[in-house]
């Protein structure tokens, strides 16, 4: 079977600085852009056992701030363009996008019939978020048994046990070199670009490792 880890995580315009370096005696500083309801939300699914494993996935969507205009109200596509985004960046994470996103680690093609069945089980670790346990994916399980994609559910409170865990924090920590950004399209490509390093990582450290396994 596939097994696979999918969660979570957000990124902040001003990231986290635990330590750092820089010529001596000359003091870093790190501009802070205060978030005003902006940040970038990220869902990833890690392959760690079956055929794919070593695989990494992601999406990215973009949460705005409200419009501060009180003459008239901004569209979307306004407020988009104000952080250098379009406007099918801009979204949140819900029921609905975790099933397509789930679907799609699944490998279903898009003009799949409805009988669409995988070659392999595909089991899902996942945490208790709301949007993994709500009624609309409990109405979707019938249809993910049939094409043998399963949902497991992780106790409450135990990140430790998702696999992905650790590559959020690589991410976060040691690939975004750049700490600050004052715009929510500066920091989606940042964070974005980190993540392909990330997964061509992945993809090769499971290739190095594979002929140990056979």
């Amino acid at each position: 079977m596939d097994l696979c880890h999918v969660d979570e995580t957000g990124f902040a315009l001003t990231l986290p600085t635990s330590r750092s370096w820089g010529p001596i005696g000359v003091p870093l500083r790190v501009p802070y852009a205060a978030p005003q309801g902006r940040r970038l939300n990220v869902i990833g699914g890690y392959f760690s056992h079956g055929p794919q494993a070593g695989t990494f996935e992601f999406a990215s969507f973009a949460s705005l701030p409200k419009s501060r205009s009180k003459q008239a109200e901004q569209s979307v596509s306004q407020r988009a363009a104000e952080q250098d985004l379009a406007v099918e960046d801009v979204g949140v994470i819900d029921s609905e996008v975790f099933l397509g996103f789930v679907w799609h680690l699944a490998g279903r093609p898009g003009d799949a019939s409805a009988g669409w069945r995988r070659e392999r089980p595909l089991v899902v670790v996942v945490d208790n978020y709301q949007a993994h346990r709500s009624d609309r994916v409990k109405a979707e399980l019938p249809k993910l048994h049939a094409a043998d994609i399963y949902l497991c559910y992780l106790p409450a409170y135990t990140p430790e046990l998702s696999d992905i865990e650790p590559i959020w924090h690589d991410v976060k920590y040691h690939h975004l070199t750049e700490r600050s950004h004052a715009k929510l399209g500066d920091l989606k490509r940042a964070a974005e670009n980190a993540l392909l390093r990330k997964r061509l990582e992945l993809r090769q450290r499971a290739a190095e490792t594979a002929p140990l396994l056979c």
